[in-house]
């Protein structure tokens, strides 16, 4: 057990969560927008500030932009609690699996819900997997080549979103079992898959009908 007093680490943990929520919080796909043409994401397609709505709406450029800014909000706050908030040392292990998931967490809801934009946001995709990457790489890279495959084969961005968030959550609880990480990690992945999954509610209910939008076709 660390020997800092419980309030330490307390203040540790909560300041782990408000940091990482207000790097999820940044509003990228609507700075962006404002840099791109003055236009605010959440006004067109889908009504989401991710780099999906953002390349309908305002193309490839825009839209790599956001995605490789969303991707950072989910890997720096991994690493502030890993090394600054939970730095390396014996009597910090168990406390800093914990701070990564409460980072982890944390940017996913900040993302989601910005308290800079009235709790709108995106679905999580980058956000998430960011954090996942910096989480374990690994695991990382099966839900890469889940998002991947499926948009390669059928051009819906929300299937591969999905599979990825699915295939990332089964990764990684075969590391866990197989004592190639730990179960803390767990509890992000599957807990964070399940969430972004969650928020493509309304993407599956289009899937079903056949009325999703491809990757290509322009935002309505």
């Amino acid at each position: 057990m660390p020997s800092a007093p419980i309030w330490q680490i307390v203040l540790r943990l909560v300041g782990t969560a408000v940091v990482a929520y207000l790097i999820g919080s940044t509003p990228s796909g609507v700075l962006v927008g404002k840099v791109f043409g003055n236009v605010d994401p959440r006004e067109h397609g889908s009504g989401k500030t991710g780099a999906t709505n953002i390349l309908r709406t305002l193309g490839p450029g825009a839209a790599v932009a956001v995605g490789i800014t969303d991707l950072l909000k989910g890997v720096v706050p991994v690493l502030l609690a890993r090394y600054l908030l939970f730095p390396p040392g014996a009597a910090w292990d168990n406390l800093r699996l914990w701070g990564e998931v409460i980072a982890g967490f944390g940017a996913l809801f900040g993302h989601n819900y910005s308290v800079f934009i009235h709790f709108q946001g995106g679905r999580g995709v980058a956000t998430g997997g960011g954090s996942m990457f910096a989480i374990n790489p690994l695991t990382g890279l099966f839900g890469a080549l889940g998002f991947i495959i499926p948009i390669a084969t059928t051009r819906y961005v929300s299937l591969g979103s999905i599979v990825a968030s699915a295939s990332a959550a089964v990764a990684e609880a075969v590391l866990v079992a197989t004592g190639h990480d730990r179960y803390q990690h767990l509890i992000f992945i599957a807990g964070g898959a399940a969430f972004i999954i969650f928020s493509h509610r309304d993407n599956i209910d289009r899937l079903l009908k056949g009325t999703e939008r491809k990757l290509g076709d322009k935002a309505r």
